[in-house]
This record gives structure tokens, C-alpha cells and sequence, in this order.
């Protein structure tokens, strides 16, 4: 069934869906309105405890922006990752450098991941 997810967390998701930085709006630019490949993609999505930056719930596929701040949290992020792991997603991570500068590769991955 599905995790239930706190309003708090609702709540956050809500306002980071406000405060999307400029790689995460490149991503969804591509990703909304079933762009890619007619794949349905919610941004800043609530599962469970955490908030998945996009996720395509016919795949189970969370995908992640990582910026700069997650350079000094990889073991932050490797713990989220296998704990999304644990629910049953699976889970994609991309650096902001990649969707600025290679977004044709970056869902060129997501499409491959969905097939």
C-alpha cells in the first residue's frame, strides 16, 4: 500500500515545488505535461517520509537533482537512496552540472530506466 506522509512533509513539498532551483525547472520543463516518452512525472513528490525531486509512479522511479550542497552530504544521499530502495523505488541520481549541461543524456537515462 502506500506510505503514508506526514502534512508536514505535504506541506514542504509544497513549498519546495515554489523554490525549485534552476536545474530542477530545466528538469521539469522536460518531464511535465508527459513530455518524455508519455511518461507521468509529479515534481517534489511526498513518499512517505522524504520528497522525491521527481517521480514516475507506473516505474516507481525516483529521480534526484543533486547540487552543490549534496557534495558534503553523499552519505545523506546514499542513506535516502537505499532507504527509497527499501520502499521499492528505484532510484536515479543526477548532478545540477549534468541536467545544465547534458539533459539530452540525462533523460535519454531516464527513458532508458523506464522501458
Amino acid at each position: 500500500g502506500r506510505i503514508r506522509t506526514s502534512p508536514a512533509v505535504q506541506t514542504c513539498a509544497k513549498e519546495l515545488r515554489q523554490q525549485m532551483t534552476p536545474p530542477e525547472t530545466l528538469m521539469w520543463e522536460h518531464l511535465r505535461g508527459r513530455r518524455l516518452n508519455g511518461l507521468k512525472f509529479r515534481r517534489q513528490h511526498p513518499l512517505g517520509p522524504f520528497i522525491a525531486d521527481f517521480y514516475c509512479a507506473e516505474y516507481q522511479l525516483v529521480v534526484e537533482i543533486d547540487g552543490g550542497v549534496h557534495k558534503n552530504q553523499a552519505d545523506r544521499d546514499a542513506q535516502r537512496t537505499r532507504q527509497f530502495e527499501q520502499y521499492g523505488y528505484r532510484v536515479l541520481r543526477f548532478q545540477n552540472e549534468a541536467v545544465e549541461w547534458d539533459i539530452n543524456r540525462v533523460l535519454s537515462e531516464i527513458a532508458d530506466a523506464c522501458r
